[in-house]
Formats: C-alpha cells, structure tokens, sequence
C-alpha cells in the first residue's frame, strides 16, 4: 500500500504543503484558501481542512447564506462540493507524485435536513500504487464520504470514485 511510511512513498506537492502549513498558526486556514483558490468553486463553500492523511480527509464547511437552498438549509449541490473537497484532499494525501487521479462520477444520498454547518470524512482503501503502472492502465478507487452536521447528524452520505493512472 502507498503511504507515507513506505520507503519509496513520495507524497504529492500538496500534501507536502499540507504537512508544512498545518503546523503553524491559521496555517490550516491558510492552505483551505490556497487550495480553494487554486479550485475556485471551492471557494463558495468555504472550506476548511482540519485533516489530511493517506487514505483520510476532515473537512469543515460553515452554514452561511451562500450555501443555503429555499428551505433554509444546506443546499444538496453545496454538499456536492464539499464532498469532492474532503475527496480531493484525501486524494492529494494518498498518491504518491508519480500517480495522478481524476474524479470518475458520485453518487448521494440526501438523507435529513441540516442544522448548520457540516462536517464532511472522506475515506479510502487505498490500493498498492506500486502495481498501477502505465501498462497496467489504471484502478478505480472508491472515496467514502460521511457528512455531520452540527447536531451530529448524517445528514448526506456521498460515494465518488476517482481513477487513479501512474504519470507519463
């Protein structure tokens, strides 16, 4: 398995930003708004990453006007992108820099109204990277997310599968 305890795990550029920036004041906060910035649909949610690990992701999205739907509450799509936010991270953090990922498709489940803000986990099984070679093509790798919200709620539950080729 790919990770950062492999010898021969070379994380990605942003996972190396992550590991630098999270360890200072408001670094966390800073690396959300760089890595919103650097996908700026992001920003509509204003994401902010509290983990990020191989195989893990924690990201927080606050209740505010922006996101909200005509009942009040966390509109569906705004939890979309939240979703692929906690994905990308985990992603970011789990493949090694010869690898590369691309989002496949997702799939939701809506499952109670929200109180505030929500709390996306994104989740793998990650896959032995070393076997995912330019020959072999590439691997499908499915992200779990669990979303919670202020009440600690499931409120959304989101799949997306990313597929994860080595880099010419």
């Amino acid at each position: 398995m790919g990770s950062q305890y492999d010898a021969n795990y070379n994380p990605s550029n942003t996972y190396k930003l992550w590991q630098k920036w999270s360890k200072k004041p408001f670094g966390s906060r800073i690396f959300s708004l760089g890595a919103s910035l650097w996908a700026p649909y992001f920003v509509t949610v204003l994401p902010h990453v509290h983990e990020m690990r191989p195989g893990y992701a924690k990201v927080h999205v606050p209740k505010w006007w922006l996101v909200n739907n005509h009942i009040g509450t966390f509109h569906a799509i705004a939890a979309c992108n939240a979703a692929e936010m906690a994905m990308g991270m985990l992603a970011e953090a789990s493949l090694p820099n010869t690898h590369r990922w691309l989002p496949m498709g997702m799939r939701t489940q809506y499952k109670a109204k929200t109180k505030g803000a929500l709390t996306a986990t994104a989740t793998a099984e990650l896959p032995d990277f070393s076997a995912i070679t330019r020959e072999s093509g590439g691997q499908k790798v499915p992200v779990i997310i669990h979303f919670e919200d202020a009440e600690g709620k499931e409120s959304v539950y989101a799949e997306i599968d990313i597929w994860v080729t080595a880099k010419k």
